[in-house]
């Protein structure tokens, strides 16, 4: 059997499933039970995404969710220390996390479906609050929402026409 490209680059990312719910749909002969997997995938080197995925069992719902979350996936500008060029505030639905920039030794200060985004992303110290709605999906889409609107220093300064420089100051 041959393996295509996909399958190659899938394999190198590290995934983490944050939940999985059961599903009853009730019909004309009794109740339909199916699974839905929330995966977060990512390389621990600025590349994060996340997929849900939907079967009747659990191992093809995360497997569904994995391959959805490596489709979806989102490039993170990193610092010298692991850490968030500035602050930011994503938001999804009704869900809203701030995420703030940390000096080194802080570690990941989080809660638990923002901490898995942020470790999967490579980033190792952050501090974040989740504001508002408390779902598991809203909270990781609101995360990586702010992670892939972070700009690095380079890009403000070559968006503002100055030097790196003048924009840290």
């Amino acid at each position: 059997m041959r393996r295509d490209n996909r399958d190659a680059r899938q394999d190198e990312y590290e995934d983490n499933v944050v939940s999985i719910k059961r599903v009853t749909k009730v019909v004309k002969g009794g109740k339909n039970m199916r699974f839905t997997a929330l995966v977060v995938v990512g390389d621990k080197a600025g590349h994060v995404g996340a997929g849900l995925g939907k079967a009747a069992e659990i191992p093809e719902a995360i497997r569904k969710g994995r391959e959805a979350a490596v489709k979806a996936m989102v490039s993170v500008a990193l610092d010298e220390n692991h850490s968030i060029s500035h602050d930011m505030i994503g938001k999804h639905t009704g869900a809203s996390v701030l995420l703030k920039k940390a000096p080194e030794g802080t570690g990941i200060i989080a809660g638990g479906p923002a901490r898995s985004v942020c470790e999967l992303a490579g980033i190792q110290n952050i501090r974040t609050k989740s504001l508002g709605s408390s779902n598991k999906q809203n909270v990781v889409l609101a995360t990586i929402d702010a992670l892939s609107k972070l700009k690095s220093p380079e890009e403000v300064a070559k968006l503002r026409g100055k030097s790196v420089e003048e924009v840290l100051a």
